[in-house]
């Protein structure tokens, strides 16, 4: 009955203009879609925000963060074809890199057009050691943001554009192909310098991860109300002399 009457309210909300569609309507509102909206309110109920709630999240995130770090690491291990970004070479010269499975070293080479599926390492002939790195560095911040005539590239291109600066004066430039391997690879290049990740696609990942997780740990609380304290602890025992029989 309680959900027939939450069926017949959530219906009227609409303000139906006439009795056939307050029945199409009421026809649409079946019991599975009262649960998922029944859950997707929860996750904006006060409940929701309470003290246990933020402690969960707040211990779920480092794990999800960590989950993802893995993701954009496997991801690097793969590799990316890139393109020529000098201004000296011809437009149709690409390259390859790719990190290594131990996380150690990233192999890169150049190609003379662009591959069909992953680049072997031994195909690599140049390296760079992981421990040698510096920083990353995005934009207009990138050296060959910075050449004579880089300046004229389109707004698009620096949001691609993205270096890792190494040893004293050294670097290696990288032109993504797009956002999403732009946000992969710098994701992963700061998650090799312990640095955070802080891409738009890392917090979508969260967002989305997190609040899953949260409504998979919270599925059997459903219509429980949460205590905003634990409950008290109770007295010691007056001694520990317990006796258990056995038999």
């Amino acid at each position: 009955m309680q959900v027939v009457r939450e069926q017949i309210m959530r219906t009227l909300t609409h303000k139906p203009n006439s009795l056939d569609q307050f029945k199409s309507r009421l026809q649409n509102m079946s019991y599975t879609e009262i649960l998922k909206i029944r859950q997707s309110e929860r996750m904006n109920q006060e409940d929701f925000q309470s003290r246990p709630i933020v402690e969960l999240r707040e211990k779920i995130q480092p794990e999800i963060m960590e989950l993802i770090k893995q993701q954009r690491l496997n991801r690097l291990c793969e590799g990316t074809c890139f393109k020529k970004t000098n201004n000296r070479r011809k437009p149709d010269k690409y390259w390859y890199c790719r990190l290594s499975p131990n996380h150690k070293v990233l192999h890169y080479g150049d190609l003379e057009e662009s591959p069909q599926g992953e680049v072997p390492f031994d195909s690599l002939q140049d390296k760079l050691p992981v421990v040698e790195m510096k920083a990353v560095v995005t934009g207009k911040d990138c050296p060959h943001m910075k050449e004579k005539g880089a300046l004229k590239q389109s707004k698009e291109w620096l949001e691609l554009a993205f270096s890792v600066l190494y040893e004293s004066d050294e670097y290696l430039n990288f032109m993504a192909p797009d956002k999403h391997e732009y946000c992969v690879w710098t994701d992963g290049l700061n998650a090799l310098l312990g640095k955070e990740m802080t891409s738009e696609y890392t917090k979508a990942d969260m967002d989305t991860l997190l609040s899953m997780e949260m409504k998979l740990r919270l599925l059997d609380l459903e219509n429980i109300q949460i205590p905003e304290a634990p409950p008290p602890i109770p007295k010691e025992p007056s001694n520990y002399d317990f006796v258990y029989d056995c038999n």
